[in-house]
């Protein structure tokens, strides 16, 4: 199944700011050790993926064409229209009225949406109806077992 996107809704500014605490070290992904007990500072999650509130709306993933980019079924996709839509950078757009989300890539002048999962093929944009909504700057995914966002 090909990844496509079902529209959220927009980033507003939330009124009250609902800053969460925030630990001065890292956590490794690899071998244990000792961890600080030392808070840095709180974080805003919203203020920190949200760069542009007038520009960015969230979109829900659906499918499995983007899991090389870290994109599963069912993840949330935060999209800033403001951002250009350049090679490489993954981007929602409405292709033939159909919305999905796929890496843009370019051979020479011909423009291609490619999945990063290699049992899709890429998909020509030559000849086709289609209109970039804007470039996935983060994604928030649930690990199995933790409740769904």
């Amino acid at each position: 199944m090909t990844t496509t996107a079902s529209l959220m809704g927009t980033a507003a500014l939330c009124p009250v700011p609902q800053p969460l605490p925030m630990f001065a070290s890292a956590v490794r992904a690899g071998f244990p050790s000792p961890a600080d007990d030392h808070l840095d500072a709180d974080i805003d999650l919203h203020r920190h993926v949200v760069k542009r509130p007038a520009a960015t709306f969230f979109v829900r993933a659906e499918g499995d064409s983007m899991l090389g980019d870290g994109i599963h079924h069912g993840d949330l996709l935060v999209v800033d229209r403001s951002l250009e839509p350049l090679p490489g950078r993954v981007i929602v757009i409405a292709v033939d009225g159909e919305l999905t989300v796929k890496r843009l890539e370019r051979v020479g002048q011909r423009a291609y949406l490619k999945a990063s999962n290699p049992a899709y093929k890429p998909i020509p944009l030559e000849g086709r109806e289609s209109h970039v909504w804007g470039v996935v700057t983060h994604v928030l995914h649930s690990l199995p077992g933790a409740t769904p966002l």
